[in-house]
């Protein structure tokens, strides 16, 4: 027996936990989390991967294949495909004609941001919906 715990302690290939098994996800749940990485700027495949509770490499797999489908450089960082949004703090203008583009671009980005986040939350539904029905309870 001690003979055993020590060849134990020696071969640490031994010791080494079984492997993950492979979970096998819906096309739509790996498209439901490509659009929920790349509708939020400034995201991290570890942190989108933690909240849908899969591994970070499954996430930045999925998102690499989507964008060699879609014909981008599925190497550029995300930071340099998404857009990022300067804060415009300016003065209101005193041209009327003016005013109003203004007020019809902020209009405009403020729906965007409505679509967002309507995206997210049904993608973020879906993905409850998902692995309430994983559980074996």
């Amino acid at each position: 027996m001690v003979d055993t715990l020590i060849l134990d302690l020696l071969d640490p290939e031994e010791a080494r936990p079984p492997p993950m098994a492979m979970k096998d996800y819906s096309d739509e749940f790996k498209a439901d989390a490509v659009a929920l990485f790349e509708s939020i700027s400034g995201a991290t495949y570890k942190s989108i991967a933690t909240d849908l509770g899969i591994d970070r490499n499954t996430l930045r797999n999925w998102v690499l294949r989507d964008r060699e489908r879609r014909g981008q450089n599925p190497a550029a960082s995300s930071a340099g495909t998404r857009r990022v949004a300067a804060s415009k703090e300016t003065e209101p203008a005193s041209d009327p004609d003016e005013r109003i583009r203004q007020l019809e671009a902020r209009v405009a980005e403020l729906e965007a941001n409505e679509r967002k986040l309507a995206t997210e939350r049904d993608i973020l539904r879906k993905a409850a919906k998902y692995f309430a029905g994983e559980t074996n309870w």
